[in-house]
């Protein structure tokens, strides 16, 4: 997008100017980066209690088979992915992977089983190219439809239930990766038992005109507040979750970017369904053999954060370059900088000492397991 292109809004915007959000462009939209709280105490409230986030900029596309048997959709759609979908229970959400010939990620989603169709979320920088994406791979087995007129809301913290249960007390017997249907503030809306932040939480998909008045009742509730992009941010990073376009891409696979974990046994070398999605060849390699570079959690020493695009090198003298920092910041959970990034297989392993190159001067990281908190899914 370039300037010149008006900056779209969600249809919280009203809500978050009245709260006395701090705006900036993101993905194309005018969204709110933090509140008069600010986004340290934003972080540390969501650990605690309990974040409403607008993430309505996201993607919604549903996928029905023209057949009318969803099996049918699970199918077709595994012709894009390399997980698991004709598995997937109804009722059940899983994270996802579009990848490209030469097996990068083209972006990262969620796939819910709605029972007699698929539910999709996707980016919101990369939706329209994946609506499209969709349509031309799919469109002859099966309807695609991008939702245009739906909000999307995250619950996330330890006080998500508790507060959500208020407004439908369905939520509280859900578990990680559920989808239901529930009635909230009238509307219907589908809610899964998800989010980005390592937090238990839920992500709510509700009609736009009662985005607002949602929105609303939960912020009423004792214990939710507003919060913005920055520490959505440092919540996912924390959590050592990937942010697209950052710490994967078309230049990432699976493997590299750590999350082969995504790729079920079905979808592997000798699975029931091996392969059959863009870049198989290379990925199931991968999987078989690793990749010669890794996504890893990095932990500066000091209280200095590094930031994304930092050169990481092997010596404190900087000559042997080996990869770059993709997200970097404080870390207000650890009380520490935080980051992530790729390094070759060779200096990978955890416990390793690397050198970032910050003004200058080439101060130690240690290569770290992730997540760095410990996450409180309600498995």
């Amino acid at each position: 997008m370039d300037d010149q292109t008006p900056l779209l809004k969600t249809p919280l915007h009203g809500l978050h100017l009245s709260l006395g959000a701090k705006m900036v462009p993101f993905a194309g939209y005018d969204m709110p980066v933090q509140y008069p709280a600010g986004v340290l105490k934003e972080h540390l409230h969501t650990r605690s209690a309990a974040g409403l986030f607008d993430v309505s900029h996201m993607g919604q596309v549903t996928v029905r088979a023209r057949s009318g048997n969803n099996a049918d959709a699970a199918l077709a759609l595994e012709a894009l992915v390399p997980v698991d979908v004709a598995g997937l229970g109804a009722g059940r959400q899983r994270y996802a992977v579009f990848t490209n010939d030469d097996g990068g990620i083209t972006d990262d989603l969620m796939i819910t089983n709605r029972g007699d169709h698929l539910f999709l979320v996707v980016n919101a920088a990369c939706k329209e190219a994946d609506f499209a994406h969709l349509e031309k791979h799919l469109g002859g087995a099966c309807v695609v439809t991008p939702i245009r007129d739906r909000a999307l809301l995250a619950l996330q913290g330890p006080l998500s239930e508790k507060a959500l249960s208020i407004l439908s007390p369905d939520v509280a017997s859900m578990r990680f990766m559920d989808v239901i249907s529930t009635t909230l503030v009238g509307a219907e809306c589908i809610v899964s038992r998800s989010g980005y932040s390592g937090e238990d939480g839920y992500e709510i998909s509700v009609p736009e005109d009662k985005a607002e008045e949602l929105a609303r009742a939960l912020l009423a509730i004792e214990g939710v507040q507003p919060i913005g992009l920055g520490a959505r941010d440092s919540l996912r990073l924390e959590a050592g979750l990937c942010l697209y376009g950052n710490d994967i891409d078309t230049t990432t696979t699976p493997v590299e970017g750590a999350i082969e974990w995504a790729i079920q046994k079905v979808r592997r070398k000798d699975g029931a369904r091996e392969g059959g999605f863009p870049g198989a060849a290379r990925i199931l390699a991968e999987l078989q053999n690793g990749a010669a570079r890794r996504r890893v959690g990095l932990k500066p020493e000091g209280k200095a954060p590094v930031r994304a695009h930092t050169k990481l090198f092997a010596d404190a003298e900087g000559k042997t370059e080996l990869g770059e920092v993709t997200s970097g910041t404080f870390g207000p959970t650890v009380e520490g900088p935080v980051a992530m990034g790729y390094l070759p297989k060779s200096h990978a392993a955890n416990g390793t000492t690397v050198f970032a190159e910050v003004r200058g001067k080439y101060l130690p990281v240690v290569v770290t397991a992730l997540p760095f908190i410990t996450q409180t899914y309600k498995r």
